[in-house]
C-alpha cells in the first residue's frame, strides 16, 4: 500500500521537471534579443578594447603585442592626468549646479494643474535637443561680433566693451558650465520630481503640524525619501560628466591653451588625431575603471541604511 502511495505521488515528478524545463527555456527565448545587444555592442568591444590595450596598435599597419607598456606610459603621461585633474574639477562643478538647480525646478513643478505642466514641457524642453546642436547654438551666442552674451555683458555695465568670454579659461569654463545646466537639468528634474511625487502627502502635513518649517521638512522628510532617485541622478550625472567631451571640443577646441582638454578629449586626440589606438584603448580602460570605483562609492554611501 505505502508503495503504491509512494509511486503515484513520485508519477508526476518528471512531469514537472518537464515544464520547469520548458518554462526555463521560455525564459530564455525572452532574454535572448537584450543578451545579443549586449554582447554584440559591450562584451565584444569591452574585450576588443581590452586587447588593443595590450598592443601597439596604429591607424595603418599591423598591431604589435606589447603587453603592459600602454599602461605603465600613461602613469607618466603628465598631460593625461592634467586632463583627468581637470574633468574631476568640471565633474565636481557641474554636479552640483546641475542638481541643486534641477532640485528648484523639481520642487516648483511637483505639482498638479494645467501650469505647472506646461513649466515642465518647458523644463525640458533643452534636453530634447543634441550636444552638438546646443554647443553650436553656445557658439554662436558666444560670438564676441554677431553673438548675444558679449553685448549684452556690454549694455548692463558688467564689461567696458566687447569681450570674447571663449578667449580666457575662467568664463570660458563657466560659460560652458551655464550651457550643461541649461541643457541637462530638465532631465534631472523629471528623476527628482518623480521621487518627490512618491513621497506621502500626510508626511509633510504632519511635519508642518507639528511646526517643523521647510527648511527642517526638506531635511528630514524629502531628502531621506527621495535618497534612491537622487542616488540614480548623481551616478548618471557623474558618469556623463566624466565623460564629457562633445561641448569642449565644439565650443573651445580644447582650448585656451589647452587647459579645457577632457579625459575623453585626451582619448580621442591619442587614438584618432596621433592614430595611437592602442594608447587610446589603454587610456579607455582607466577611464571605465574610475567610472567603476566611483559608482560603487556613491551607491554604498546612498544606498539603504538598514538598522543592524
Amino acid at each position: 500500500m505505502s508503495d503504491g502511495i509512494v509511486a503515484g505521488a513520485g508519477a508526476p515528478l518528471p512531469k514537472r521537471r518537464r515544464r520547469r524545463r520548458s518554462s526555463q527555456w521560455t525564459g530564455l527565448i525572452y532574454v535572448l534579443p537584450a543578451l545579443a545587444l549586449v554582447t554584440v555592442f559591450f562584451i565584444v568591444p569591452l574585450g576588443m578594447t581590452v586587447w588593443m590595450s595590450l598592443h601597439k596598435w596604429p591607424l595603418m599597419g599591423l598591431p604589435r603585442y606589447i603587453g603592459l607598456d600602454n599602461y605603465e606610459r600613461l602613469l607618466f603621461d603628465k598631460s593625461f592626468w592634467s586632463s583627468l585633474w581637470f574633468t574631476i574639477q568640471y565633474t565636481v562643478v557641474v554636479t552640483i549646479g546641475l542638481l541643486g538647480f534641477a532640485m528648484i525646478l523639481a520642487l516648483i513643478v511637483q505639482g498638479q494643474g494645467r501650469a505647472v505642466s506646461t513649466y515642465r514641457t518647458i523644463y525640458f524642453l533643452p534636453v530634447v535637443t543634441g550636444f552638438a546642436s546646443a554647443a553650436l547654438l553656445w557658439v554662436w551666442l558666444s560670438n564676441v561680433d554677431t553673438g548675444l552674451f558679449s553685448p549684452l555683458a556690454q549694455d548692463v555695465g558688467l564689461t567696458k566693451g566687447r569681450v570674447n568670454i571663449l578667449a580666457s579659461y575662467t568664463p570660458a569654463f563657466w560659460s560652458v558650465i551655464v550651457m550643461v545646466v541649461w541643457k541637462m537639468a530638465g532631465f534631472y528634474m523629471v528623476i527628482l520630481m518623480s521621487g518627490l511625487q512618491a513621497i506621502p502627502a500626510d508626511y509633510q502635513e504632519a511635519a508642518r503640524i507639528d511646526g517643523a518649517k521647510w527648511l527642517q521638512r526638506f531635511r528630514y522628510i524629502t531628502m531621506p525619501l527621495i535618497r534612491k532617485p537622487f542616488a540614480l541622478a548623481l551616478i548618471l550625472c557623474v558618469s556623463g560628466s566624466m565623460l564629457a567631451f562633445d561641448q569642449f571640443y565644439i565650443i573651445l577646441s580644447g582650448g585656451p591653451q589647452n587647459k579645457t582638454v577632457t579625459a575623453v578629449y585626451k582619448i580621442f586626440n591619442e587614438s584618432f588625431v596621433s592614430f595611437r589606438l592602442g594608447y587610446g584603448a589603454a587610456l579607455s580602460m582607466v577611464l571605465l575603471l574610475i567610472l567603476l570605483v566611483l559608482s560603487v562609492l556613491q551607491l554604498t554611501m546612498l544606498g539603504d541604511r538598514k538598522d543592524k
